[in-house]
Formats: C-alpha cells, structure tokens, sequence
C-alpha cells in the first residue's frame, strides 16, 4: 500500500512540475515610453516567461545562438513595465529545455533584425508555439510599421550599435555553442552604416547573471 501510496505522489509531482503558465515579460527600451505608451506606441524588450526562467533574443556577430536566459523581470539594461499571462502548458522542464534549445538553432545573433527579426518577433513566434497565441500588437508596433515604410523611422534606429561579446567569441573557438553565462560588463562598438542594420537587445553594461541557451545540433 506504501508503494502504491509513493508512485501516486511521484506522478502527481510529475504532473505540476510540467504545468506551468507561459507569461510575456515587457520591458522599456527608452524613457519616452511612459508618455507614448497610453498611444498604443513605443519602442520595446520582451521575454517570454516559462518555469521560473526568462527567455530573449539578442543579436551577435556570431552564426550562433542568440537566445540567452535571465532572472524573471530582471533583464539587465531595460526598465520593466509588466507582465502578460499568455496562457499555461503542460509540458515538463526537461521536455521545455530541448524545446528552447531547438528554438535556439532557429535564433543566431548574427541574424537579429530590429525590422523583420528582433526580440519581439522571438516571443511572439514562441508564445505562438506554446500556447497557440500571439502577444498583443502593441509590443512590436514599431517593427510593423517600419517594415511598411522604414524612411520613417529615425535613422538611430534603423543602423544602431551592436554590443562585442569577446567570451562568447572565445567560447565558439574552443569547439561549440555551449550556454555561456557572463556576469561582466562588455564594450560597445558601432557598425559601419553599410552593415545590416541589428539592434542587441543585451544590456550595455551587464548588471546580472545572462546565459545564452545552447542549440540543439540537428
């Protein structure tokens, strides 16, 4: 009977560590943001939330990956400003993991795109995988309305800086695209105008811990 007893605890354990509820983590990229917002414009940072860890896209100068984890709420360089549930899933850790890391082949850092492929078209296309919803337009506005008539954007936004990661250079020298986690700050460096135009959603100054997930190799 106490074995009986063990296996029906196990299996229930089981099942609500594999529930868990998939939430849109929204952050602000420039202070104009709070006036703007009430609008329905602005320019934005989101991660999509998912069993205690938050997940985004930056851009890198590296065929690799560029989706990197953080603390919830806690992406170093942006201001919060709220949470969206999206909706809840069963799926277990260890199932979620192999899930974000296939993502991750899709994701390379040298492919950010603040126009046609940026951290908001990340967490819409996951959010859309995981729970078969979109995240609201409002998130990235910019990039749609940039995409109808980029001339309008301002030209900062349309060539921006793209921030140098040497530990992750050094990382992929050594043979792979293992997570990286690098908790000191790197330097800035500015593009030509003649490069594709990239936007690195990763903070400027690395105030906590960020580890970049590991692709899966098909």
């Amino acid at each position: 009977m106490g074995a009986a007893n063990d296996i029906s605890s196990s299996s229930s354990d089981f099942l609500n560590n594999s529930d868990t509820q998939v939430v849109l983590n929204i952050y602000d990229l420039i202070p104009l943001n709070q006036y703007t917002y009430w609008f329905g414009f602005g320019i934005f940072h989101s991660g999509i939330e998912v069993h205690g860890k938050e997940y985004g896209f930056g851009a890198h100068d590296f065929p690799a990956s560029g989706v990197f984890e953080v603390e919830p709420r806690s992406c170093p360089g942006f201001i919060y400003r709220c949470s969206i549930p999206l909706g809840r899933i069963n799926m277990p850790p260890f199932e979620f993991r192999t899930f974000i890391e296939s993502a991750a082949s899709e994701y390379h850092g040298d492919t950010y795109h603040l126009i046609s492929k940026n951290c908001n078209h990340f967490t819409d296309d996951m959010s859309w995988r995981l729970t078969g919803k979109c995240i609201p337009g409002w998130v990235n506005r910019l990039a749609r309305l940039g995409a109808l008539c980029s001339c309008l954007l301002p030209e900062s936004l349309q060539v921006t800086t793209v921030k140098q990661l040497p530990e992750y250079h050094e990382c992929l020298e050594e043979g792979g695209s293992e997570s990286l986690a690098t908790s000191t700050p790197c330097e800035s460096t500015e593009i030509d105008d003649s490069d594709e135009a990239k936007h690195l959603l990763s903070p400027t100054a690395v105030s906590g811990d960020v580890a970049f997930v590991k692709e899966a190799h098909k």
